[in-house]
């Protein structure tokens, strides 16, 4: 097992030769979600809350063409936007924050995603994960996105000890330029869907097995999350 070291600029350092390793091997590591405007990413990030991005990219092939834009979506009948997103889960609360966001966006913002993280979390059904993948993709990266790769890979690398997705971003803002950011957040979802997965990581196909200090990684066998 690789011995890593505990100072912060040692960490830095490690964190830095991480991140550029990973975006090497995944060079065109992106957003997997399908949208074509800020509007559209919202809906399919709210969408993708415990839901594949692969079954949300099927739902919103159809949904874009039913609602246009932010408008539309504030006026659809709740039943009719809850059975258009059934297939994604949780599919009731989720019709209802697409519903509340895109409102505050007619109401407020003149039907247009605001490009700040300050009024993106202000808009009901937002929170800090949809507001950092909006920033990072339309905008300017403000933030690490912290999904259940990142916060996986992230504790497996030893980066972070938490289990707070906006801790965990904190103690990754910490170690990271911000230039690295957004192929950090992107690298953590390529590399923990091809790799380093959650029950069998394949550790002998690691790109950073070498600096990497997670525990009794044998391939093959299963481990805690």
């Amino acid at each position: 097992m690789p011995i890593v070291k505990k100072t912060v600029s040692a960490q830095k350092a490690r964190a830095l030769e991480v991140v550029q390793r990973l975006e090497a091997e995944y060079p065109d590591a992106t957003c997997s979600l399908d949208y074509t405007n800020p509007v559209q990413l919202m809906v399919s990030t709210i969408l993708a809350a415990q839901c594949t991005d692969e079954r949300v990219n099927i739902v919103t092939k159809s949904l874009f063409k039913q609602y246009k834009n932010a408008k539309e979506f504030a006026n659809a009948p709740a039943g009719e936007l809850e059975e258009a997103v059934r297939t994604c889960g949780f599919y009731r609360q989720k019709a209802k924050s697409i519903r509340e966001a895109c409102r505050d966006l007619v109401e407020k913002h003149g039907g247009k995603v605001p490009g700040s993280m300050e009024e993106l979390i202000k808009l009901r059904g937002v929170g800090r994960k949809t507001a950092n993948v909006l920033m990072a993709e339309c905008f300017e990266p403000v933030g690490v996105i912290v999904d259940t790769h990142c916060k996986r890979l992230s504790n497996r690398l030893g980066f972070t000890t938490k289990s707070d997705p906006d801790k965990i971003e904190q103690d990754i803002m910490k170690l990271l330029p911000r230039e690295h950011w957004r192929m950090y957040s992107h690298c953590m979802v390529f590399h923990g869907r091809a790799v380093c997965n959650a029950r069998i990581p394949r550790c002998s196909q690691c790109a950073v097995r070498d600096l990497c200090p997670f525990p009794d990684t044998r391939e093959g066998k299963k481990i805690a999350r």
